[in-house]
């Protein structure tokens, strides 16, 4: 009870840290980038090509746990404030267009399922068998969470209800990342608990839905 106590507070202490280091970067950044050269897809670009290298580097983790799981951790939160910046850039610059969008929104897949993907290697390594299977439910749920939202806009709803958004997807992450130096146990424990608000988030996006659909009926 006490650890899970502790694994909690960890976890809102580097949710809210990212969130609000990353809203004080994006106000305090996106002005001078929109007098520069830089596009928002250029910043699209950086950000999933760092959450790919992320990925890379937390594989490697058998040669170093503490170097290899903390550069993991610092490039993918990096690349993940670059996707938060490049929308950011696109309405401040008056820069938006719909293929802009379709791929920020293309490569938040990349970088999220890269990273799972070699979370999911690193517990094979381990003989997890079960971790190995909880990562890949992550992948299906947090690819669902993203779809069931677009599909629920392409109907003119709403769909971004949830606990389970890609802020905290990558708060977890991240959280997992720099934890799993010291037992991977709780990295387990952080994909799990990615995994489980995932598919609640999907759930709750299914029912918010059809509870808008029933009310547009009558």
């Amino acid at each position: 009870m006490g650890q899970d106590m502790r694994e909690s507070a960890v976890l809102s202490r580097v949710k809210h840290g990212y969130t609000t280091g990353a809203r004080t970067l994006a106000s305090r950044s996106i002005g001078g980038l929109a007098r520069t050269r830089v596009t928002p897809n250029a910043l699209t670009t950086a950000g999933v090509s760092l959450c790919l290298a992320a990925s890379v580097l937390v594989f490697f983790e058998n040669r170093n746990p503490w170097l290899f799981y903390w550069a993991g951790a610092v490039a993918f939160v990096v690349g993940s404030i670059l996707d938060i910046l490049d929308g950011a850039l696109a309405r401040a610059g008056g820069k938006t267009t719909p293929f802009g969008a379709f791929l920020d929104s293309t490569t938040d897949r990349i970088g999220e399922g890269a990273m799972l993907g070699a979370i999911a290697l690193v517990f094979h390594r381990h003989d997890h068998p079960v971790a190995l299977g909880l990562a890949f439910a992550g992948v299906a749920g947090s690819f669902l969470v993203s779809y069931t939202r677009a599909r629920a806009e392409a109907l003119g709803l709403r769909g971004d209800v949830g606990i389970g958004s890609r802020a905290e997807r990558v708060v977890v992450i991240t959280a997992g990342l720099v934890l799993a130096p010291i037992s991977i146990w709780l990295l387990v424990g952080a994909i799990s608990l990615l995994t489980a608000t995932a598919w609640l988030t999907v759930l709750q996006r299914i029912l918010y839905v059809r509870k808008q659909l029933l009310s547009r009926e009558q």
